[in-house]
């Protein structure tokens, strides 16, 4: 079976590292199945039945990988589905919680993530290979180059840890990129305090130009004679904190509702 590049495909080679990633679910009384999204031929899969039996269902867009699972792993339940299209309360129960894990297809990941959000109230964990660079802007803090839409969005509803390093050569055919390994395990607290439709798009918006200040990317929101009068908006949006994107949405939510807007 050969890897397609229209699916993105690297298959991991390494058994140390997919039995690594098959462990590293650390929520496991908090969910009740499993989801492995491009099993490929099985590599992570294997270490999953182990633990995970009858609770383990994988999705896999490719036919022949498909066939290849079924062939070799006929204790596997594998949907075939891209899981960027699958209506998941057909997998599921309504309220069944799940986790994700996966050496994601790199062309999809960030996808995956933003997926995942929409419906975080059924996902307390995800566990993933994503290239290396997609990887620290998962995670990213504040005030670097890594920081951005994807980092603020999960890390208001996620808290990222960096797992390990992959290594090229662990996969056949190699990738041209490193790749790394995360957990993202959901907070607690999944109130924001803000609408979170508006913290979406306050988030977007100041980073549809990422060197401009707020006064300049906030003026779709507020006018921008308010905005030249408050020193607040000189500030550029990769040193927000979360925390701060909130209040950002908050102050905004508030001057709509004085003025009528919202």
């Amino acid at each position: 079976m050969k890897a397609k590049k229209s699916y993105g495909q690297h298959f991991l080679h390494r058994e140390d590292i997919a039995e690594r990633i098959a462990k590293s679910l650390s929520l496991l009384e908090e969910y009740d199945k499993i989801i492995e999204i491009g099993p490929g031929k099985g590599m992570l899969s294997k270490y999953l039945i182990d633990d995970w039996g009858e609770r383990l269902v994988a999705i896999e867009a490719d036919a022949d990988m498909v066939e290849y699972l079924e062939e070799h792993y006929p204790e596997l339940k594998v949907i075939h589905k891209d899981f960027l299209k699958v209506w998941l309360n057909q997998i599921f129960d309504e309220n069944e919680t799940f986790a994700l894990i996966g050496n994601f297809p790199y062309n999809i990941s960030s996808q995956i993530v933003f997926r995942m959000l929409e419906h975080r109230t059924l996902i307390p964990e995800l566990v993933g290979m994503f290239q290396k660079e997609m990887a620290d802007r998962i995670i990213a803090p504040p005030g670097g180059k890594d920081y951005g839409v994807i980092s603020v969005l999960t890390q208001a509803y996620y808290k990222g840890e960096y797992l390990f390093t992959v290594k090229k050569g662990a996969f056949n055919p190699p990738p041209k990129v490193m790749s790394a390994v995360i957990r993202l395990v959901r907070k607690e607290n999944q109130d924001l305090g803000c609408d979170p439709k508006l913290f979406r798009r306050v988030v977007k918006q100041a980073f549809s130009q990422r060197r401009k200040m707020l006064r300049n990317t906030m003026k779709v929101f507020i006018p921008h004679e308010i905005l030249m009068e408050d020193e607040y908006f000189t500030i550029r949006p990769e040193k927000l904190s979360v925390e701060e994107f909130i209040q950002l949405s908050l102050k905004i939510e508030q001057w709509e509702k004085e003025n009528g807007t919202d």
